[in-house]
């Protein structure tokens, strides 16, 4: 037995899809967020860390990737009187592949990545270090414009 939709019922339906269909289309996408916490390496060392929670099926790009490729992350702080950065940016293991839509050898992350960034600190006084971080992410079907997320690691 066939099942009749009365017409208004059809207009009701066609709206309630017409709305569901602009909410997911409105909604923005937000794969990545990130976590700061500082590591005391001794009176005179810290260790700044910056760790990306990655939603499922999309990947974060190394900072290292070649040119002509998916936007690298990048890590940028604020300079202050407190503290000196030694050396550049570290980053967890990640997954090297050889990327066929970029059609480069490519590194990214999943699920989680980790960097860390040393810091000599000059005194004991207990101060924030400010920076920013800028990522891509991609997942199988498309990649999201480059993102910036304001960081903020309390050093005490």
């Amino acid at each position: 037995m066939p099942i009749i939709i009365s017409k208004p019922m059809k207009k009701l339906i066609l709206l309630f899809s017409i709305i569901a269909v602009q909410m997911l289309q409105g909604q923005i996408l937000e794969p990545v967020t990130w976590a700061t916490s500082v590591k005391k390496i001794s009176n005179a060392e810290y260790e700044l860390i910056a760790t990306a929670a990655i939603d499922k099926g999309w990947h974060l790009y190394s900072q290292n990737v070649p040119e002509d490729g998916p936007v690298p992350t990048s890590f940028l702080f604020e300079g202050h009187s407190n503290y000196l950065k030694k050396g550049n940016t570290s980053e967890s293991k990640g997954h090297t592949v050889n990327d066929p839509v970029f059609g480069m050898v490519i590194t990214y992350f999943e699920n989680k990545a980790q960097f860390k960034q040393r810091i000599k600190v000059r005194g004991k006084t207990p101060f924030k270090v400010k920076g920013t971080v800028e990522f891509m992410v991609c997942d199988n079907t498309r990649c999201l414009p480059p993102t910036e997320v304001d960081l903020e690691f309390n050093v005490e």
